[in-house]
């Protein structure tokens, strides 16, 4: 699986697009196009995925019951923000008004690597996000580490 490396800040412009950093640009997977999906993330950003990504994770969250009321409130929560984007010929893409509010995003944006996907982050709330969990860096990779099932630093 292809997964991303890196952190890069980038500006907004005033309607709405930012370029996608060429260290990004090179690290796209052969053949995985200029289209992407923008999604709300789990804390205050937006998630970047590439449309391979996009298709299987939304396949998994289709298979949610909706007869479930918490899980139709998740697909309903998680899929109903998602926008479709792709690159321009400048190599920007455009985050969709909504999004932007959602994420509180300002001029200044960072970009970072989480894995198969990049989050968008307002960067005063990144900094503010990393300042605040830096510092408990040691007790989380303890914390996750006791799970018998996760421990990326067992051999």
């Amino acid at each position: 699986m292809h997964s991303f490396l890196g952190e890069y800040e980038v500006a907004l412009d005033a309607k709405g697009r930012f370029v996608l950093p060429a260290g990004f640009r090179k690290q796209l997977a052969e053949g995985s196009g200029e289209q992407f999906v923008i999604n709300r993330g789990l804390e205050p950003c937006l998630v970047l995925y590439t449309m391979d990504v996009w298709n299987k994770l939304s396949a998994k969250i289709n298979t949610l019951n909706d007869f479930n009321p918490k899980e139709r409130a998740l697909k309903r929560v998680f899929l109903n923000g998602a926008a479709l984007t792709q690159l321009d010929a400048a190599g920007r893409l455009l985050i969709a008004p909504t999004l932007k509010a959602y994420a509180k995003l300002d001029k200044n944006l960072i970009l970072s690597a989480q894995g198969n996907k990049l989050e968008i982050w307002d960067r005063d709330a990144y900094n503010e996000y990393m300042n605040q969990h830096l510092g408990q860096l040691s007790a989380l990779a303890e914390e996750v580490g006791k799970n018998e099932t996760f421990n990326p630093f067992a051999d």
